[in-house]
This record gives C-alpha cells, sequence and structure tokens, in this order.
C-alpha cells in the first residue's frame, strides 16, 4: 500500500468524496506510539480491506484539519464510511478491536 497524506482542509473533503471508505490515521512523525501502531494498521487494511485506503495526517503540519475533526490526542484513526465518520479510536488503539470495528460495515458496504 502506498503511503498517502493529506495536508489541507480540500485535500481531507476531496478524499471523503472519492471514497466510499478511508481511514485517516493522525498522528506526528514524533509520536513513537503513533509509529509502532501506524505500520500494523497499514497491514491490518492491506490484508484484511483492501478497498479502505490509509491517509496519514500529521498534526503539527495540519493543524486545521485536526481542529475540523476535532482531534486532539496522537495517534487517532478516523474510519469514513460514505462521508460520515464511523469509527472513531484514540491514543491507546487495539488492532483486533480496530478490525472488529471495520469489518462490520466494511461487510455492508462493499459485500
Amino acid at each position: 500500500m502506498e503511503f498517502k497524506s493529506v495536508t489541507t482542509k480540500e485535500e481531507f473533503k476531496e478524499v471523503l468524496d472519492q471514497n466510499l471508505g478511508v481511514l485517516f490515521y493522525f498522528s506526528t512523525i514524533s509520536c513513537s506510539v503513533g509509529e509502532a501502531l501506524e505500520p500494523k494498521v497499514i497491514s491490518l487494511l492491506e490484508n484484511n480491506f483492501p478497498k479502505v485506503p490509509f491517509y496519514f495526517i500529521d498534526m503539527n503540519a495540519s493543524p486545521e484539519i485536526s481542529a475540523n475533526n476535532n482531534v486532539f490526542v496522537e495517534p487517532t484513526i478516523l474510519v469514513f464510511f460514505d462521508g460520515k465518520e464511523t469509527i472513531r479510536k484514540s491514543r491507546i488503539i487495539s488492532i483486533s478491536d480496530l478490525s472488529d470495528s471495520i469489518s462490520r460495515i466494511y461487510k455492508l458496504a462493499f459485500e
């Protein structure tokens, strides 16, 4: 899966408009928890939810996107389906819980 990032509100809206499902990963490059979790989330999407793209949002570089989405802790994962936020996980994130949450909606959206 290629690394994609969003840096502006316009890009954020464009990604939402172009994807039925999408995962936004909010963190900073200095967050050790975020750095450790990120490859696990990418792997989860690649292996189990290939139709949901991963987008990284650097909270330091794009504070407006973070504020508009009420994201104030890192890491935070927001998953949108059909343009609506359906999953929000922050700080201590269980990959198995995230997988279960995505799975329910993914089946409805894509299968």
